[in-house]
């Protein structure tokens, strides 16, 4: 039995959340991983956009064989699905592959081509936000890999927070590491990590919307450039 199982007749999710998100403001990655998986058990999973396996591999330390869910939007880069299949192979994970609801060829059907040009919030929301919305609502909690100096919106962002559009818990546990300590992890434990990387792409999504990025430029500039547009929607 989880701790949440014990806690559930007589607290609330977000009074855990809240308590949580104190406590745990300071502690490390695999501590706020071990909290987690101690609470929510086989109710929690983890998100990845296959950028790289550094959150993967933490969370594989403390529970290995957790369902890990990846958005395959059908605009992703060979890059990236190389990345996703090697990750399966690497680590003691369980990774699902999520789909969107129509295919790019459906969509381009039902909503014309290039909609991601068009109106990118819809596209990113048809094919990313929605789909995950279906795919975690078999869990408790999930597992993130979002950092507060990635945009403005995230710098808010607690370690445990309330994931108020769908009603459950998101644990954010590399929320306070600096890029620096991010790439100290990687190249000390050999951790994964996507080609594009090293071909200037920073911050990797889907194909049409990401462009590389010039030396000393901000690393999320290369995603929807020029569309005053900086998150998909999953994180907001």
């Amino acid at each position: 039995m989880t701790v949440l199982e014990t806690a559930r007749p007589t607290l609330d999710l977000e009074d855990i959340v809240d308590s949580a998100a104190h406590a745990l403001e300071d502690a490390s990655a695999l501590e706020i991983i071990r909290w987690a998986s101690a609470t929510f058990g086989d109710r929690i999973c983890l998100t990845s956009s296959m950028s790289d396996a550094a959150l993967i591999h933490l969370v594989s330390k403390v529970k290995p064989g957790i369902d890990v869910l990846f958005v395959d939007t059908g605009y992703h880069f060979a890059e990236t699905i190389g990345t996703r299949d090697a990750v399966e192979a690497v680590y003691p994970v369980n990774v699902i592959n999520v789909t969107p609801s129509r295919t790019v060829a459906e969509q381009e059907r039902d909503l014309g081509p290039r909609l991601n040009g068009r109106n990118p919030d819809l596209c990113c929301h048809l094919r990313k936000v929605e789909p995950l919305g279906r795919a975690l609502e078999g869990y408790m909690a999930w597992f993130s890999g979002v950092k507060r100096d990635e945009t403005s919106s995230r710098k808010k962002m607690r370690v445990v927070d309330w994931d108020r559009k769908r009603g459950m818990v998101k644990v954010n546990p590399i929320l306070n590491w600096t890029d620096q300590e991010m790439d100290d992890y990687i190249a000390d434990n050999g951790i994964l990590v996507n080609p594009l990387h090293y071909d200037d792409y920073p911050s990797i999504g889907c194909e049409p919307c990401t462009s590389p990025v010039a030396p000393g430029a901000d690393p999320r500039s290369g995603r929807w450039a020029g569309l005053g547009k900086t998150e998909c929607g999953i994180h907001v």
